[in-house]
């Protein structure tokens, strides 16, 4: 079996042998996170950081996880509205007043946050995701698919600049620094959108999946007709210096399993962390408020949409392309993360959900030690 560093509650040791069983079926690193009550019961990683093996996966090695980004970013707006600052149910013009051309005057900041503003795609390439000012006005010029509210359809890159130029309009900083400044700052949380140079030694490379070059590029499956949603984004794309630096908020936060669990153990735990309070519960319960439940048309698949989170039974959170993953359970004030550098076949794929269903395990382990003590 591989070896795994870090530590974990004796209750939880499937998570960490599920973590293993990745590595020797062929993964070369990653890391996991469980958290309940704002603590870790589980931090443990793994096996290497590079495509050549030759550089151990660290205690402090960052990866890019893709959409897990989508969390950060929705976490960044439930707060603005959890001070009253930002109204979830407002028109977005009311805040980016250019935004109200093409037909998009009712779209909704909600809508921005559940995939069901129309705008799942857009007319750019992967460089032009590094230019803020022409990424956000191409959206604004854009004319929505549907009407705003009445379907869904995954926002796969466009989602992170909608909800981001908000936040931008009504803070005057961006989410990267909004996120550092007010969320992952006052935490001690290792994320970060917008990756400054000094990290650069601790990135693992995102690594396609076998038989896959640097070319393998993300795509939906249930893309509607002419639509850009995927964009080309390649592997190569993700692991370029410009990715790092740029902010695209739905998809290019660099952190570990750690900094991810302990963020969104925020919502599980009614919006306070080790004593660090920037939530209130209410505020924590918008995110699982249902705003859309069918068929999500560019994922191809039922979907339930709450506020910045897919909705699964009692829980919530949202995975991304190559593997990463975050899930909370707030009945049982757990949080669980997941993320790699190493991708596999989304059809082939289930390493996210094996080790959600081994930390499942656990939480059953200590809730009948916490009954008979």
């Amino acid at each position: 079996m591989a070896d795994i560093q870090g530590s974990y509650d004796d209750l939880f040791t499937a998570v960490p042998n599920a973590l293993a069983a990745t590595l020797d079926a062929g993964d070369a690193g990653g890391s996991v996170a469980v958290f309940v009550d704002g603590e870790p019961v589980v931090d443990v990683w793994g096996g290497f950081a590079d495509a050549g093996r030759t550089i151990p996966w660290e205690r402090d090695t960052i990866v890019n996880v893709w959409s897990v980004t989508k969390t950060m970013t929705a976490l960044c707006a439930l707060v603005l509205a959890d001070r009253g600052e930002l109204d979830l149910t407002a028109p977005v013009s009311r805040y980016w007043p250019e935004f109200g051309a093409a037909g998009k005057e009712k779209v909704l900041v909600r809508h921005l946050l559940a995939h069901t503003a129309g705008l799942p795609d857009w007319d750019a390439q992967a460089e032009d995701l590094y230019d803020w000012p022409s990424a956000t006005a191409r959206l604004a010029a854009r004319a929505p698919r549907w009407e705003p509210g009445t379907a869904a359809g995954y926002h796969s890159l466009t989602q992170g600049f909608l909800v981001g130029e908000v936040v931008r309009r009504v803070t005057g900083r961006s989410v990267g620094e909004f996120l550092a400044e007010e969320v992952t700052g006052p935490l001690g949380a290792d994320f970060h959108i917008g990756l400054s140079a000094e990290h650069d030694h601790r990135v693992a490379r995102t690594i396609p999946p076998t038989g896959q070059g640097e070319d393998y590029a993300a795509s939906a499956p249930g893309n509607p007709a002419g639509s850009e949603a995927g964009n080309g984004v390649r592997v190569r794309d993700g692991n370029s210096v410009a990715w790092r630096r740029a902010q695209i908020p739905a998809a290019s936060g660099f952190g570990n399993a750690r900094s991810v669990a302990l963020v969104q153990s925020l919502l599980a735990c009614g919006g306070e962390v080790h004593g660090v309070r920037l939530l209130s519960r209410a505020g924590c319960d918008r995110a699982c408020e249902e705003q859309f439940d069918g068929d999500d048309r560019v994922l191809g698949m039922p979907m339930r949409w709450g506020l910045g989170y897919g909705l699964f039974g009692s829980a919530y959170g949202w995975g991304g392309w190559g593997g990463s993953l975050v899930m909370i359970e707030p009945d049982s004030r757990m949080v669980v993360a997941y993320v790699t550098q190493q991708m596999r076949e989304p059809a082939e794929d289930t390493r996210g959900m094996e080790i959600v269903t081994a930390a499942y395990e656990g939480l059953q382990g200590l809730r009948v030690e916490r009954a008979s003590s």
